[in-house]
């Protein structure tokens, strides 16, 4: 495979562009046809951004990979990491370019705002622990906001984006309180005060992301097949406990309620464009 393809991260970066398709049918149903060409930019849009935060990752974490990932590009000299700093760039810039393209002030804000806090997140904010938890908790929510600003209802994702945000936040600090021991030098929740305290904040983010999740019931109780949410809710509710006692596991199953609740929002998106 071609090096700034590896640089890029080739499959990660295709199956985060080929999500937006599966967020905008969420936001929209099958109307989201009628937006083919704004979605065609959206892919573009994410897969640059992608790329190009995966390049600058790679141009940070030069040291850390000579052990964790030596096959990466930079790591085996194919490309070095000015080039791949100055590739990262391009590709978040690019991103930035494309969103013009939908002459929509919402997808062109939203893209702006992640591009911002990617560039800021890889250079800044990856060892400011919580800071960056909530960064790329956000970024993950922003993902769903941009499908749905693409096919023309900014809000229609708000549910979906601020359970997924908020379940993220409750995962990374899990992944902190795991990772501890190899952490040491940077400031994350739980070095900062203490494993339980960080353990309860985690908690809260997993219960969190359920009670917004029940919008769409509030909204139309008459919604049947939504009720899955109900499976990803008790899954984020174990994370609330288990992460006291098993960090790990409890990061792990949070994966798994988010799929479940991704489900959820793909049957609401069905019920209401064929059986509605």
């Amino acid at each position: 495979m071609n090096k700034y393809l590896r640089l890029f991260r080739l499959t990660n970066t295709l199956i985060g562009s080929f999500a937006i398709l599966i967020a905008a049918f969420m936001a929209a149903g099958t109307s989201m046809v009628d937006y083919w060409q704004n979605l065609i930019i959206g892919f573009f849009i994410v897969f640059t951004f992608i790329a190009g935060g995966n390049s600058l990752n790679d141009y940070i974490d030069v040291e850390i990979d000579k052990t964790a990932h030596p096959e990466r590009p930079v790591v085996s000299g194919e490309i070095t990491p000015t080039q791949a700093k100055n590739v990262g760039i391009l590709m978040l810039v690019l991103s930035v370019i494309l969103s013009l393209l939908t002459f929509d002030v919402y997808c062109i804000s939203i893209v702006v705002v992640a591009v911002i806090l990617m560039f800021s997140y890889e250079m800044f904010l990856k060892q400011r622990g919580f800071v960056g938890n909530v960064t790329i908790a956000f970024l993950t929510g922003l993902v769903f906001i941009l499908a749905g600003a693409l096919v023309g209802d900014v809000t229609a994702n708000i549910a979906v984006g601020g359970m997924a945000a908020l379940v993220s936040v409750g995962r990374e600090i899990a992944k902190d309180i795991e990772d501890m021991e190899s952490d040491e030098g940077r400031k994350t929740l739980p070095m900062s005060i203490g494993v339980r305290n960080a353990s309860i904040v985690a908690s809260i983010f997993f219960i969190a992301g359920p009670i917004l999740s029940w919008l769409p019931i509030y909204q139309d109780p008459n919604n049947y097949l939504y009720y899955i949410v109900i499976l990803a809710d008790i899954a984020f509710f174990y994370c609330a406990y288990k992460v006291f006692s098993d960090p790990h596991s409890a990061q792990k199953k949070a994966k798994i309620g988010m799929l479940l609740g991704l489900l959820a929002f793909i049957m609401s998106a069905i019920y209401y464009s064929f059986l509605a």
